[in-house]
Formats: structure tokens, sequence, C-alpha cells
């Protein structure tokens, strides 16, 4: 088989360069050519010149949005190969059209909600700033917070939420929560407390967010939210940035009006360099590494890989030409 016959494979994004020893690639030996880029390219006329050559793109959850502008213009493209069970950065109308499959892999929920709680006690604790003192030759700073009977707030219900909320009771917190779709059986059923949204709010002393991003929570939490809360509360967002106004949020942050929030998530990824949120001292922020595990790093990529190996053998073996 000549190089003209191998497919050509995109992996984007690999942050970490780790996705070639994350999986298995050589079924595909003599049957594609794998590259792999480790930076972001968020220019779109870059990211189609980048991308016309290839058959396969290999996408890394929502890192590079895959819109009609770019798939109309991508002339080989036959498969995305994308990980986590959706991806709402994907034009399935468009990649439909042009006869384009979109595939996906298996998904595991459990890095995200140990990195909330990981988010959780590291603002309780002051856990950034007191290892900063170390490291520059000091010693204690500030004062943590116990959690145990403190009240924590979950926006939404559901996989993540429900186990972010079993944890905290493990640590004696009050759990309570509110969704649009959220019902008092459901509630009990987790054995959590349905609230009002204005009580959500307005009792929370860490309020995380467990919600998908969609028409209905876009800007969910704005600056009405952020009124209501205590000047001793935190947000945590380890969902999707746009839930949260961000304009709202850093007033909210600058003016007193919240204590702090950790965030894993921001409107536009990577952040923007200078940024607010990068600087402000009573803000804990992470590179969107809530599901950026070792562990589902090897289910992305290996069911990716699995993905396809498929689509060549219904493709007859080969998908050039």
């Amino acid at each position: 088989m000549n190089d003209k016959s191998l497919i050509k494979v995109a992996v984007l994004d690999d942050y970490q360069n780790v996705a070639l020893s994350m999986a298995d690639w050589s079924p595909l030996t003599n049957r594609a050519e794998v590259t792999v880029f480790n930076d972001h390219v968020a220019d779109i006329g870059n990211l189609i010149q980048r991308l016309q050559p290839f058959d396969v793109i290999c996408a890394m959850r929502e890192r590079t949005p895959l819109p009609r502008e770019v798939i109309e213009s991508l002339p080989n493209l036959k498969l995305i190969a994308s990980t986590g069970a959706g991806n709402t950065s994907i034009d399935q109308d468009a990649a439909a059209e042009r006869g384009i499959e979109i595939r996906h892999t298996g998904y595991s929920s459990t890095p995200t909600i140990e990195m909330t709680w990981a988010l959780i006690l590291a603002m309780a604790r002051n856990i950034p700033l007191e290892n900063q003192s170390v490291r520059q030759g000091g010693w204690q700073l500030s004062l943590g917070d116990e959690l145990a009977g403190k009240t924590l707030g979950l926006l939404g219900l559901g996989r993540v939420g429900s186990a972010v909320g079993i944890i905290g009771r493990a640590f004696r917190m009050n759990v309570v929560a509110w969704s649009q779709n959220l019902t008092e059986e459901r509630a009990a059923e987790k054995g959590v407390q349905r609230v009002s949204k204005d009580e959500l709010f307005s009792t929370a002393d860490f309020l995380s967010i467990h919600v998908r991003l969609g028409e209905r929570t876009t800007g969910l939490v704005g600056a009405a939210e952020f009124a209501q809360m205590k000047p001793t509360s935190r947000l945590i967002n380890t969902s999707r940035g746009p839930i949260v106004d961000s304009a709202a949020l850093l007033t909210a942050l600058t003016t007193g009006q919240i204590t702090g929030a950790a965030l894993d998530v921001y409107d536009v990824e990577p952040l923007d360099n200078p940024h607010p949120l990068r600087e402000l001292p009573n803000v804990l922020a992470t590179p969107h590494i809530g599901y950026v595990s070792k562990e589902l790093y090897r289910t992305f990529y290996g069911d990716t890989v699995r993905n396809i190996v498929q689509w060549l053998d219904e493709s007859g073996g080969s998908a050039r030409g």
C-alpha cells in the first residue's frame, strides 16, 4: 500500500503530547498516516488551512469547534472522531449534508466529580495561597473554613451534581439543589433538599454548577443571582463557562459580592492572556482539566482508534479516493 492510499488522520489539541501513548494505534499501521497537533489554532482561516489534507479529524471534546464554515472548507473530510458522548461544537447538520460521519467514545464523570471537590477543598483551606507562601519562604497566612455545617448549593442534580452532593453529605454539609426541571422526588432520591432558585443562591456557602450548557442555561448565573449570594460565599464552575455571565462574575469578585470563585471552564478557551481571571487573588483558575485524567484519556483515545478502524472496515478497507 503506497502512501497515497493511506488515510490522513489529524489528532487535534493534544496539549500534553500524550495521545499516542494513551492507546494502541498499531491497528492503523499501513492504513493511516496519523498527525498529532499539540497546539491550539483559534483562527478559522488558519484552522481550515491546517486541516484541508485530512480525511479524519480526531477532536478532543470542544477544544476546537467545527462549525459549518470549517466543515464545508475541508474537501477530504469523511469522519469526525470526537471524544465524549456528544459534542455541541460540531455542526452536525453541516456534516450530514456532506456525508461526513461523526462517531463518539465512552465517557466517565468521575474525574469531573473529583475535580469539583479538589477545587472546593482548595478554596476552603486557601491551599494555593499557603503553598505559594511556603515556596517563597513564608509560613501561615490565612484561616481556613470547615465544611461541616456549611451549605453546599447544587445548580443541577444530574449525574455529576448528585455525586458531588453525596460527597458533600460525607463532609456533613447541608446539601440543597435547584434546576429548572428538578423535582421533589428526584431530590429526595439523591438525599438532597430541593429549594427555590432564590433560596439556592441566598443560602449556599459553596455554589457548584452542574447543568448542561444550552439556550435556557446560558447566562443563568448573572448579576441578579450574585446579588442574592452571601459575601462569604464561593462559586465553583466545572461545567461550562457561558452558564455564568462573565461580566457579572468579574463585578461580583472585584466588589466583594462573593468571597471567591474556582473556575475550570471559560467563555473562550484557552483563556485569553492577559485576562482578569488570571490575576484576581480571589480566583482559583485551572485550565479545563476536570475531565483530564489518565483513565479517561485511555478511554477517549482507545475508543477513537477503534472507531477509525471500524469505519475503515465498513468502508472496504480504505477511505481514500
